[in-house]
Formats: C-alpha cells, sequence, structure tokens
C-alpha cells in the first residue's frame, strides 16, 4: 500500500473503517459501542472478551467481522472435554513413519473462543502462547501463527454451573472486557423483523490482512502528549493499593489493581479511539472513553465492595 504521507493513510484508515461499520450494521443491529471496541482491539492488534447473556449475538457478530475483514476464521466451542492437541494441534505418523504436526484450529486470523469458561484450565492455558507471542509450541518446535492474530472469547455471565472461570493471568491477555446488553425495544423490533424473515445479507469485503497490518502499524506511529501518557498511567496507579497515587476509594474497595499492561493498552486504545474520530493525536477523553473496557476485568473487588454492591464501573468512574 502506498500513501503520500501518514496523514493521507490516516484518512483512508478513517473511510475503511467506516464502510466496515457499514457492512457489520447489515446484520447486526445496534451494539454500536461493542462493534466500535471490537474493532479498535483489532487494529490495536489486542484481544477481545465479549460477555453478555445467551441470544445477544456475540458469536453472530465475530462471525460478521470476520467477513466483511475477508480474513480466514475459525470457531472453538469450548467443552469441559476439551484437550490443547484439540486446539493447537498434535503430531501424528505419516505413512512413512515419520512424525508429522497437523495444525489445529487456532492457526488463523481470528479465533472465535466460544464460551471460554467452559473448558478446565489446562487447555485455557494453551491460548496464553499464542495470545501473547502470537506462536505455539508443539513437541519443542515453536510454529508462528497467522499474522494478523486476534482472539475473539465469549462468555455468559450468568450460568456458573460447570464453568472454570479465567484466571487473573489469562483476563490480562485480554485488551477488552466487553458487556453486551440487551437491545432497547425498536432495536429488537428490527432484529425480530430481519431473522424471521426470508433475506439474505450479502457483505463486501472492506479489508485483507495485509491492510489490518499496515493499518496497526500506521495506528502505533501516531504522536501522544506526554501529559496524556502520565493520565493514563496515573489513572492505572490510583488502583493499586501501595501506589502513591493510590485513592481512598481504591484502599476501602479494591483488593488488586491493575497491572502495567493497562497503562499500555490505555495509549494504543486511545490513540486509535482518536483515528477513527478523525484526530491526529489523542487527548485525555479518548483516554477516558476506553478506560472502563480496559480496566473492568484488571482490577479484584474486596468484600467490602460486594457487601455494599459497588460495582467495578463505579469505581472507575469516580477514578476517572
Amino acid at each position: 500500500m502506498r500513501y503520500n504521507s501518514d496523514t493521507e493513510a490516516l484518512q483512508d484508515f478513517i473511510k475503511k473503517y467506516n464502510q466496515l461499520n457499514t457492512e457489520i450494521s447489515k446484520v447486526i443491529v445496534g451494539q454500536e459501542e461493542t462493534i466500535q471496541n471490537v474493532l479498535i482491539s483489532i487494529f490495536s492488534k489486542g484481544h477481545c472478551l465479549l460477555v453478555g447473556v445467551p441470544g445477544l449475538a456475540k458469536t453472530l457478530l465475530v462471525n460478521t467481522i470476520a467477513d466483511a475483514l475477508g480474513l480466514s476464521f475459525n470457531r472453538i466451542q469450548f467443552t469441559p472435554d476439551l484437550m490443547p492437541s484439540d486446539i493447537i494441534g498434535s503430531e501424528v505418523l505419516d505413512e512413512h513413519r515419520n512424525f508429522k504436526f497437523i495444525k489445529g484450529p487456532l492457526f488463523s486470523n481470528i479465533i472465535l473462543a466460544d464460551e471460554i469458561n467452559r473448558t478446565p484450565p489446562k487447555t485455557q492455558a494453551a491460548l496464553l502462547e499464542a495470545m501473547q507471542e502470537r506462536q505455539v509450541t508443539a513437541a519443542g518446535v515453536k510454529y508462528h501463527l497467522d499474522n494478523p492474530f486476534f482472539v475473539l472469547a465469549t462468555q455468559n455471565p450468568i450460568e456458573q454451573e460447570g464453568t472454570y472461570p479465567l484466571p487473573e493471568a489469562q483476563l490480562d491477555r485480554f485488551m477488552f472486557n466487553v458487556w453486551l446488553d440487551y437491545p432497547n425495544f425498536a432495536e429488537e423490533l428490527q432484529v425480530v423483523k430481519l431473522t424471521t424473515a426470508n433475506l439474505k445479507v450479502q457483505l463486501n469485503k472492506v479489508l485483507n490482512a495485509e491492510e489490518i497490518v499496515f493499518f496497526q502499524d500506521l495506528i502505533r506511529k501516531i504522536p501522544v502528549a506526554d501529559n496524556v501518557i502520565e493520565y493514563a498511567v496515573k489513572l492505572v496507579n490510583k488502583t493499586r493499593l501501595n501506589s502513591e497515587f493510590s485513592s481512598d476509594i481504591s484502599k476501602k474497595y479494591l483488593q488488586w489493581g491493575a497491572g502495567p499492561r493497562a497503562s499500555q493498552y490505555l495509549i494504543i486504545g486511545a490513540k486509535c479511539h482518536a483515528a477513527i474520530h478523525g484526530k491526529y493525536s489523542p487527548d485525555i477523553e479518548d483516554v477516558k472513553a476506553i478506560a472502563i473496557p480496559i480496566l473492568r476485568h484488571r482490577v479484584v473487588l474486596n468484600y467490602k465492595a460486594e457487601a455494599e454492591n459497588i460495582s467495578v464501573e463505579e469505581i472507575i468512574k469516580q477514578l476517572m
């Protein structure tokens, strides 16, 4: 891809992003903020955890995004009997009695980890190396995953029977923890009209893998003022109990604060948020716009917060 300047490339990115939104809206009704956060995570080289009750189109959303992006896509249904080799792949003996590695479904651009909390920790842990290093190791050999690579996982927050809560280390690998809410009355009317008629929607492919990688690198080139970086780092420090910036509300209601990865994601996410809104550099408002889904799963409430029914979102809003 050739552009005369980064400014011209950024303008084309905004155009492609708007086209992508248009294509996704052909299938997904409402959920604008959810779609925005998922796309920000993709252009920021991050992963996204979608949390919501059944029937809110979490799986359909991921399918639709994969179609519009023109990327290879695999859906893995996480179940209690799923083994690490079922997602990574395994070695088999070929006809010449040599071991040959057969790649699993993890070797794709977009992985939909459906109901990720339904599988045991050893299978959940098989994703850790893939999400962080973009590679998997089998029988001592490293295999690089396709580029770009994203894990978009779904989770049901109400049904906890037969589930295995994600460990903090795994949660921290996700850039966003996005909560999906019920559609409003008008949106639900539209959903019912679309899904109960014999309509077939044809999606146009807006971007390919090469363009996505280019725009990911472009986002990282966006300059950020020192005061914005200081605000993001200070916000994360406010969640820590032993920090010089620790706030009273954190000491009162939090058991554990966010780590440095939160600060990194706040800045890269703010860059992308600024870019899609036509700005050439993020400001503090861009950091605030993405702070809740980035910090939500990185802080741990104590017993007092639970007893007083104080939510993570309330605490983050007060810290901002």
